[in-house]
């Protein structure tokens, strides 16, 4: 059992992480590949996540025909999506096995290794997941089109929405509509056409700028941001009426919208005891029956 490999797969919105280590725990290779939410079109996921693969596998010395000895999990953006998953899986996967779950079991794996508690995910998109006895629930996720409140990916549809206003007049102008608008040529129609293309990693790249502004008090940026962390504490209330004790927060989002979250969440906050690209390998293994290192 000592050959056994395990590989934890993180696949998001924006990137792809993978993570490569043996049957004790030793970690062996990283790697990042490009999106990976399984909504989008399957061929450009298989890529990404394959690229995150290589990138470790190299790292550990080992070969492509290497793949077949790893059990590999993975936790992926858009997996609560059924028909997502049997899209993605029309594709042979290379590995000796292959179990997928939501980007939020995952997480939530790490987090607490099974035990009682949450996690709330905020990055490209967001999700709330977890509970206690094992019985977890999840709490928005289901696309920014419709959900992932105080995501990146709703931050920048919100603040293109607001340039429009902005732009016709229905509220004041500020230095970030002003760069945002800018960016358009001050031409909505230019702005439109972008968002008939814009996947949420585009919209998600905005966020960043948003906070910048937001820090500098300029009113839009300001307003953004409390709306998104309004949402982000309506999600992590829900959870803790759910039963948690405690939540951690993961994605790239999380450190930075932690302060503008409501007070009641952010006295829960806890530290997660691993990561989610180990709680993906912690999937893998339980699948096996192999206990955690």
């Amino acid at each position: 059992m000592t050959d056994l490999l395990f590989l934890g797969i993180d696949g998001g919105g924006t990137k792809c992480r993978a993570r490569l280590r043996d049957a004790k725990g030793t970690l062996l290779g990283e790697g990042t590949g490009g999106p990976s939410n399984i909504r989008l079109e399957p061929e450009l996921v298989w890529t990404s996540l394959l690229t995150a693969c290589r990138e470790a596998l190299a790292q550990a010395g080992l070969q492509e025909s290497d793949l077949g000895r790893i059990h590999a999990g993975m936790g992926a953006a858009g997996a609560g999506q059924t028909s997502a998953v049997e899209r993605l899986l029309t594709r042979p996967h290379p590995f000796a096995s292959f179990e997928i779950e939501t980007d939020a079991h995952t997480a939530w794996l790490g987090a607490f290794k099974g035990g009682d508690g949450a996690i709330l995910i905020v990055g490209t998109g967001s999700c709330g997941y977890g509970g206690t006895s094992g019985q977890c629930h999840y709490v928005g996720g289901w696309g920014y089109e419709i959900s992932d409140e105080g995501s990146g990916a709703a931050i920048g549809r919100e603040l293109l929405r607001r340039c429009i206003w902005a732009h016709d007049g229905r509220i004041a102008a500020t230095p970030l509509s002003d760069a945002v608008l800018a960016e358009f040529k001050n031409d909505l129609e230019i702005l439109v056409d972008w968002v008939g293309k814009a996947r949420p990693a585009d919209y998600g790249r905005y966020a960043p700028l948003v906070l910048q502004h937001a820090e500098r008090r300029d009113p839009l940026g300001i307003a953004i941001i409390e709306d998104a962390a309004a949402g982000l504490s309506a999600i992590g209330m829900r959870l803790l009426d759910l039963g948690a004790p405690a939540i951690c927060l993961f994605g790239g989002l999380s450190e930075p919208l932690r302060p503008w979250l409501s007070p009641p969440v952010q006295r829960t906050l806890a530290d997660p005891m691993v990561d989610a690209l180990d709680g993906a390998i912690l999937l893998a293994r339980m699948a096996l029956g192999e206990p955690r290192p």
